[in-house]
């Protein structure tokens, strides 16, 4: 009985690790999928008011890579993530690239600005009900991220949170592709 239990102990856990590397290869080709694909879309028209109530949309920026962040203040990764957005936004936005975070929860004007103060945040800061899915797609989990091409068109999403290096590996390599 020792021997039949340990045999069984040992078969389920290989079965587990073939279904954790499984779900490991599948993750990374999603990733792929998502992050170096070709264009998800033909563009997209969106548009939402920001703090003070000017409405922004994605035409406004035609030209420029566009990084959509959907994001909350109660969501750690996304508080995570945000000095890698002001980076990236700072570093970009004269030239090639700019941030747009969309706040996507009901809170309060003051709470939402004192928050965005806090953490410094210099990119536009958009305000959304809470959604399951946008004009881009959909938003599976808290940070979730979509880069729009300078045409227009979304290209990419990430769920979970980004770092400046990869914005601009990223686009790095679609313009490298692109010539």
């Amino acid at each position: 009985l020792m021997n039949g239990t340990l045999s069984l102990v040992i078969a389920a856990t290989k079965n587990h690790s073939v279904r954790v590397e499984e779900y490991l290869m599948r993750l990374l080709v999603v990733f792929v999928l998502l992050f170096a694909g070709p264009a998800m879309a033909e563009p997209v028209e969106y548009s939402l008011p920001d703090m003070d109530g000017k409405m922004h949309s994605l035409a406004d920026y035609k030209g420029k890579w566009v990084i959509v962040n959907y994001w909350a203040t109660w969501c750690p990764p996304c508080q995570e993530e945000i000095p890698d957005l002001v980076n990236f936004h700072d570093s970009h936005k004269d030239h090639d690239a700019v941030v747009l975070g969309i706040n996507l929860e009901d809170v309060g004007e003051e709470q939402l600005e004192s928050f965005v103060e806090s953490f410094l945040i210099s990119y536009p800061i958009l305000r959304s009900e809470p959604l399951a899915t946008t004009p881009l797609g959909l938003i599976p989990g808290l940070p979730t991220t979509y880069i729009v091409a300078p045409d227009g068109s979304p290209v990419a999403r990430q769920v979970g949170p980004v770092t400046s290096k990869q914005l601009e590996d990223y686009i790095a390599s679609k313009q490298k592709a692109a010539s």
